[in-house]
């Protein structure tokens, strides 16, 4: 077997120091177990350390004031052993209602249902491929970058359609394809959290920062629409500065395409431009997308009767509208798509639509599978205290240490970009570190909306230079056909320099966006957040 061809290093001395570390990230992520032994691990796990703590009488005051909901009625929070015969009869009665009661679970899945109809109907592909191709050359790269990060509403999508044409694209044009490629996958994965509209990672998300802010808070709500603001803004900024990242540093760096190291088969692409059937359903899609959003804004107006207002104060905040939101996002995908579908020739009736939607629910077995175990987790966190306790320790230190100011988020996102390099999965690793998190930096004064928003960021743009992301292979394997023997060190020296300055782009927005200008980070989403006294 020949070796990886890891030509692209800067040079020998580096290139030696980058694949150790590469390797070192390979070996640390591999010690790791799947996510869902990990969460079967960490919940055995908490229930042998609240019985130890318990029996130790560890507690800590609790910060919340006299009257206030779930408030300890001494005063003190203390350990709760769940290793006692009481413990083991909450385990077993509570197994099947900690999964069935799980915030995430069934928003991701009716948003799903919703996005699935449009993606097997071919609306999501073919609007995607419209966007590329139609961009003019100078365009080009900001396009593909762009198109990157909206695809992320089907993030499947992204990575098996858009990559690998991307790099077609680029090659058709003269230029190096690895660039296209790059490109591609920096809007994708690097910009995941960043997009247009709403996807099922909001959803997703804002269950688990809800959960984990019920530990302060038992009243205290997060919406799918919490950071959707940060994320519109987001999306320009990830799509401008991929392209220049591009064009002014990786495209240089990788030089002109030689064909003679790619694959053989490499004449043989051929770019698909969107037929007379695809360009009817898609401006026929448009067109129902604009009468859905036409009917949804009459619902909140209030000379229309506003029936989806705040039924009391007659306003957006708190609205049965921003509450069902989910349901927004299923209509907004499913209409649009079976629309298309239905010009195009991809769904005839009922049938079809159903279909689709089963095959949509057909690929989160793994989710679900994983959400059971995290759900256990969650709960036996919630249930011992072992949460609470944590947060009010930690946030005591962080005052102590003064690191209770808006620097705190510089450190909270690096930590996030960290151990994403290990643990890839989004909701895995949310679900694993905002029950730590976000009750801590809330006891410090900020609101979970502004948390879920920094770690958005943090979990976002170590994407691209993991091999534990799930696609990792995927995009290793596309780019071989470019450059036989392409190795992982290779790639992600590609990538790197978006990782970079993502990181300190988005950092430097997310401070200018919500302590610099003050503005929200999403529809009736509070920068601070104040303990009721």
């Amino acid at each position: 077997m020949s070796a990886p061809d890891n030509t692209l290093a800067v040079n020998n001395t580096k290139g030696s120091w980058f694949n150790r570390f590469l390797a070192t990230v390979e070996w640390l992520g591999n010690l790791l177990p799947h996510p869902i032994t990990l969460f079967a691990c960490f919940s055995v796990f908490i229930i042998l350390l609240s019985g130890i703590l318990g029996a130790l009488d560890v507690s800590v005051a609790d910060p919340r004031p006299l009257g206030a909901a779930g408030r300890a009625p001494d005063g003190m929070i203390e350990v709760i052993s769940l290793l006692s015969a009481e413990g083991l009869q909450r385990i077993v009665t509570g197994l099947v209602t900690n999964f069935t009661g799980f915030a995430p679970l069934g928003t991701v899945l009716v948003a799903l249902l919703g996005v699935a109809v449009a993606e097997h109907s071919g609306l999501l592909s073919a609007a995607m491929r419209g966007l590329v191709l139609k961009a003019p050359a100078k365009l080009v790269t900001l396009t593909v970058v762009f198109a990157g990060v909206v695809s992320n509403t089907a993030s499947e999508l992204g990575y098996v359609v858009l990559v690998p044409m991307a790099a077609m694209i680029f090659h058709s044009l003269g230029r190096h394809p690895l660039a296209g490629l790059a490109a591609a996958f920096a809007g994708v994965s690097g910009g995941y959290s960043a997009n247009l509209a709403l996807g099922t990672i909001d959803p997703l998300l804002s269950g688990i920062t809800t959960e984990a802010a019920h530990m302060i808070d038992p009243a205290y709500t997060v919406g799918p629409e919490a950071n959707y603001f940060f994320m519109f803004v987001s999306t320009f900024m990830i799509a401008i500065l991929g392209a220049v990242i591009t064009e002014k540093i990786v495209e240089p760096r990788l030089g002109k395409f030689d064909p003679a190291g790619a694959a053989d088969d490499l004449q043989h692409q051929d770019l698909q431009a969107l037929t007379a059937a695809e360009k009817a359903g898609l401006r026929n899609a448009g067109i129902a997308l604009l009468l859905v959003v036409a009917v949804l804004v009459l619902t909140i107006v209030p000379q229309f009767g506003g029936a989806l207002l705040h039924p009391t104060t007659g306003e957006l905040a708190g609205s049965p509208f921003l509450k069902g939101i989910v349901a927004f996002i299923f209509v907004t995908f499913a209409i649009p798509g079976f629309v298309y579908g239905k010009t195009v020739g991809s769904m005839k009736n009922d049938k079809d639509v159903i279909n689709a939607m089963s095959k949509g629910m057909s690929t989160l077995g793994m989710y679900i599978v994983l959400v059971f175990f995290a759900a256990q987790f969650v709960a036996f966190f919630n249930w011992t205290n072992l949460g609470t306790v944590l947060a009010v320790k930690g946030a005591a230190l962080l005052t102590a240490l003064g690191l209770d100011g808006p620097e705190v988020f510089a450190l909270f996102i690096l930590m996030c970009a960290m151990v994403n390099l290990s643990l890839g999965s989004s909701s895995a690793q949310w679900a694993i570190t905002a029950p730590i998190f976000v009750p801590m930096l809330m006891l410090i004064g900020y609101a979970p909306e502004v948390i879920q928003a920094a770690y958005r960021i943090g979990d976002s743009v170590t994407n691209l230079i993991t091999p534990m992301m799930s696609y990792f292979g995927l995009i290793l394997a596309v780019a071989s056909r470019y450059q036989k023997n392409l190795g992982i060190g290779t790639l992600v020296a590609t990538m790197l320099p978006y990782s970079l300055f993502f990181l300190l782009g988005w950092t430097i927005l997310f401070y200018i966006w919500v302590f610099l200008f003050g503005l929200p980070v999403g529809p009736d989403a509070p920068t601070y957040y104040q303990i009721a006294g």
